[in-house]
């Protein structure tokens, strides 16, 4: 019986390895066996499972990490018992930043989390929620600090501010805008950090001047004058007035006048062009007819610079004289043509056709005129007076 009780070197081995086993396989299940925090942004839960890594309890939890997301530590990280894990979900979120809304991609949890994701931009904010508020459905509307420099005519000013538009600046800067004002932005447009922000003030003021007034330019047919032929039948004339504007400024310039009242002093004339529309051909190739030189002397009289008043005594004078016939001829005393020269030879003067050419004839009878009496109303003024010029 003794002897049984010992036994063998072999037996003892075997005996050794089921020690082993019994020893290290319940060691070896509490050491995988472990419980930790895990915080799904901002979520906080107890977890208990069986594995090493971060990865291994976030399979445990159900917490799907997908691209964009940060955890911490890395899913390759081995875990101990009574670790934290940390993950942040990549999300879209719609937030209204200055009146402008967009969508944020963010990693963010809370308010104060998007904030800091903002940086400098951020700091004086005013927020529609608390920093620790949980980000959710609700729209977060964030109020920027902004740097403005505003001008009101020859003052500039840099101020910050919270407002969003340029409306609420102004009233904010208790800046009163009048009738006429301008400002360099639309009043509800969204401000921008370091804008600049132009006020023009309207004013008012008078100014009376003595100008010029200009005269028309008028063009007109006249059958009393060759085709072809373009003159001057009344120079025009500027005139003179005394003016009174309205005037208006706008920062200082101005930007429109308006006549108050105006004195003329002398009105202005028009300048009469006369088209000529009488067609008499070639003067010196046939003998015109009263009318057809009476057309030629009208053009000719302008084209020496006498308006219509000087035609108008020409016209009486020479209908009294020839009645505008080219071989009038007075018997009694050899006065011939249109002019009545006398002797009719003078005209020889300007050229050897004078008995059938009207424009010779008119020629010198101007240029007799012209020597003697300065014009064609002085000759007609003699011959009323003496019955002959």
């Amino acid at each position: 019986m003794f002897a049984h009780a010992w036994s063998t070197p072999t037996q003892w081995v075997a005996r050794v390895a089921v020690l082993v086993v019994l020893v290290t396989g319940p060691l070896g299940y509490v050491s995988l066996n472990k419980t930790l925090n895990v915080d799904v942004d901002g979520r906080v839960s107890e977890v208990n499972f069986m594995g090493r890594t971060v990865a291994d309890a976030l399979a445990a939890a159900d917490v799907l990490v997908t691209d964009g997301d940060i955890v911490y530590p890395t899913l390759e990280s081995k875990l101990d018992n009574g670790d934290s894990i940390t993950v942040r979900t990549a999300k879209d979120i719609e937030v209204e930043i200055d009146g402008r809304r967009e969508i944020l991609t963010t990693n963010a949890a809370t308010v104060g989390d998007v904030l800091d994701e903002m940086g400098t931009r951020a700091f004086g904010a005013e927020v529609s929620a608390s920093r620790g508020t949980q980000i959710g459905r609700d729209l977060l509307t964030i109020q920027t600090m902004k740097e403005i420099t505003v001008s009101i005519d020859d003052n500039t000013m840099v101020t910050t501010t919270l407002q969003s538009t340029v409306r609420d600046l102004l009233l904010e800067l208790d800046v009163v805008l009048e009738e006429g004002d301008a400002v360099s932005a639309d009043l509800d447009a969204l401000l921008e950090d370091g804008q600049e922000i132009t006020v023009s003030r309207a004013g008012s003021s008078a100014d009376t001047i003595t100008e010029t007034l200009a005269f028309e330019t008028i063009e007109r047919e006249d059958p009393g004058l060759v085709k072809g032929e373009k003159v001057v039948l009344q120079k025009g004339r500027v005139g003179k007035a005394v003016t009174t504007y309205d005037i208006s400024t706008l920062g200082g310039e101005e930007a429109d006048r308006v006549v108050q009242a105006r004195s003329v002093l002398v009105e202005p004339q028009d300048e009469i062009i006369g088209i000529g529309t009488l067609d008499v051909g070639d003067p010196s190739a046939k003998v015109l007819t009263p009318k057809e030189a009476r057309a030629l002397g009208k053009t000719m009289v302008a084209e020496r610079g006498w308006d219509e008043s000087q035609f108008a005594c020409l016209d009486k004078l020479w209908t009294k004289e020839s009645n505008w016939r080219v071989q009038a001829a007075n018997s009694s005393s050899g006065a011939y043509g249109i002019p009545q020269a006398y002797p009719g030879t003078k005209m020889a003067s300007v050229a050897a056709d004078w008995r059938t050419n009207a424009k010779t004839q008119i020629t010198w009878g101007l240029q007799y005129i012209s020597g003697r009496y300065g014009t064609p109303c002085g000759a007609w003024d003699h011959s009323q007076r003496k019955n002959w010029y």
